[in-house]
């Protein structure tokens, strides 16, 4: 599996404590799985879980499904048995909460050792101001937006338009597209049973230039699923974008027109980030 071309338009939530919960997971068509050992988890629970999830992990059966480990974080007193037994049980990423700056990344990386991939939670102000720093580390390949926590931490109010986050969900998605190949995920919407208001943040998000999305049922995924895939319509266009610069080219031409609008270089980059996706989507379904 190529983690860099791999689609990421839903990601969910599993808590690594439900054995059937964990079962489950290897049917669901959802693009990645973040086996929770952190919020998802009691404290008085969390050994037993780690032990399960490295036997779920160890069983195999999540096919073509990214799977990434949110440890707790390394400040706790689980966090470093949680790296120590699931570091290298079969996970595809390791997931580090409560991120702050650079710094709380390398020391998980100095755990796991330098072929391991890193995702890192963005959900404190910190975070965000740091973004930058934290997606330039050379083993993050990967941000997650914890939009709950931000929330609380900003002291801000929930609104449908999130416009009181809007500033940090774009930083977040700059600080990955500065660092090149580094994922950014759009936060969980809460109301899971709420289709509407979740299509809604879906484009929302991916507007802004989310990847994908974190869902917290996996009710949520086919909404998901769709929102963050390009559509027929993206897809036909941008091969018509691409073969009308490619013909502009051999005239001599460095512009070409396609429904009475300029297509420049950037254009033609744009429309095979779109193919490239469609393909990889293609690629996961069939397998």
């Amino acid at each position: 599996m190529d983690l860099q071309t791999h689609p990421y338009r839903s990601v969910l939530y599993i808590p690594g404590s439900k054995e059937r919960a964990l079962e489950k997971a290897r049917s669901l068509p959802t693009d990645a799985i973040i086996f929770d050992l952190e919020d998802a988890v009691a404290p008085d629970a969390k050994a037993e879980a780690r032990q399960t999830l490295a036997q779920a992990l160890s069983d195999g059966g999540y096919g073509n499904r990214v799977k990434v480990v949110r440890i707790n974080a390394l400040t706790t007193e689980w966090g470093f048995e949680d790296v120590r037994v699931l570091g290298n049980a079969g996970a595809d990423i390791i997931l580090l909460p409560k991120v702050n700056n650079y710094s709380d990344v390398d020391s998980l990386a100095d755990m796991v050792g330098p072929d391991m991939p890193i995702w890192t939670m963005m959900e404190t102000p910190a975070s965000v101001f740091n973004a930058r720093e934290i997606a330039a580390h050379r083993q993050v390949t990967g941000l997650i937006t914890g939009t709950n926590d931000l929330t609380k931490e900003l002291g801000c109010r929930y609104r449908p338009d999130r416009m009181p986050l809007l500033s940090s969900l774009q930083m977040i998605v700059m600080a990955a597209r500065a660092a090149r190949g580094v994922v950014a995920i759009d936060g969980v919407y809460n109301r899971f049973r709420d289709g509407d208001g979740l299509k809604a943040e879906c484009e929302h998000g991916r507007d802004l230039g989310f990847d994908g999305k974190t869902l917290i049922h996996p009710a949520q995924i086919e909404v998901t699923n769709t929102a963050f895939a390009p559509t027929q319509s993206e897809i036909d266009l941008a091969k018509r974008q691409i073969e009308a610069f490619e013909e502009s080219q051999r005239q001599g031409q460095g512009v070409a027109v396609v429904d009475g609008q300029i297509v420049e270089n950037l254009h033609v980059v744009a429309a095979q980030r779109i193919l490239a996706k469609s393909e990889a989507i293609a690629e996961m379904a069939a397998e």
